[in-house]
């Protein structure tokens, strides 16, 4: 299967400021990518650089196997784009906007008016009256009218209320059914874990992990609550791989934090005892990747201090 992006050793410095650096990935036809990371991490600059809006410091990205120039327009009509920070004219229509961009495409896209019926969008009305959600209503057509074979979105549900984020995510499932690839940036966790099969990790300017989400969300913690039929020790989950933050609620309730598959070995130590009930809480991705920055952070502490000792 082709490879519809590819970057090796991409980097982009603003002066002696990273954007990023050393970023190394590849995303394969039909694939929805997932790229996280709170704000400042690097995932706008990343997208800049794939789209030849900014040339790298070092390193190269290709798209649909050509090497990205500041040129490439034939390519571009390839790809949709829908900014995390949308800019259109204000005094100008939806409808002269979708004439404006079809004009660079050589046409009106062929989704153009399932779209605005489905998000319910109406194009006769200028920029400047329509609200943040409409305004980005618009720029997800004007990304997604002509049926782009990649898709590149950027924080593409912000302004949105619940619905017509499901609609997004609807639009996205079925332009991946129908072959399409689709690179999505993103710091919601909850529309990753609903549309992506793939994410990667950006900390710092810096792709510091890759992983499907199948098996990142294997690894997730899961809070359990276990009432016992009879006073019990606090200490009875001392020592069981993966439990930590065991509280004694009253003498006969505790809590734990349970990570990956570490669940059936406090299964089997709960078999010792007659139990009332037992709650288990699957954490979402949200939690995963917050508790994957904090040991993050701690390894890096950890390998400042040790630094600094040397020095």
């Amino acid at each position: 299967m082709m490879d519809v992006i590819t970057a090796r050793g991409l980097s982009k410095f603003y002066g002696k400021t990273r954007g990023i650096e050393g970023l190394t990935m590849s995303i394969p036809s039909g694939a929805v990518y997932g790229f996280l990371g709170p704000n400042g991490a690097g995932k706008t600059t990343t997208i800049r650089c794939l789209l030849g809006m900014l040339k790298p410091t070092d390193g190269e990205a290709e798209v649909f196997g050509t090497r990205i120039g500041l040129d490439g327009s034939a390519m571009r009509r390839r790809i949709g784009y829908v900014a995390g920070e949308v800019k259109l004219y204000e005094k100008e229509t939806g409808r002269w906007h979708l004439e404006y961009v079809a004009g660079f495409r050589g046409g009106r896209g062929a989704l153009t008016d399932d779209l605005l019926e489905r998000f319910d969008f109406d194009p006769s009305k200028k920029v400047k009256e329509l609200s943040k959600g409409n305004k980005q209503k618009l720029a997800l057509i004007l990304g997604m009218a002509h049926d782009p074979e990649l898709l590149i979105l950027d924080e593409p549900t912000s302004g949105l209320d619940p619905l017509n984020q499901e609609l997004v995510y609807s639009v996205i499932d079925e332009r991946v059914s129908a072959g399409r690839t689709v690179f999505l940036s993103s710091h919601i966790l909850s529309e990753v874990e609903r549309v992506c099969d793939r994410v990667g990790i950006i900390r710092s300017g810096h792709l510091v992990a890759e992983e499907g989400v199948k098996a990142l969300l294997a690894k997730r913690l899961r809070e359990m609550e276990i009432t016992f039929a009879e006073p019990a020790d606090p200490s009875f989950l001392n020592g069981v791989p993966g439990v930590d933050n065991v509280v004694a609620v009253s003498d006969t309730v505790l809590t734990a934090r349970v990570k990956g598959d570490s669940v059936d070995a406090v299964i089997k130590r709960l078999a010792q005892c007659r139990l009332a009930d037992v709650r288990i809480q699957r954490a979402s991705l949200e939690d995963v990747f917050l508790e994957y920055y904090r040991a993050q952070a701690t390894d890096e502490e950890s390998v400042a201090v040790e630094g600094g000792e040397e020095r």
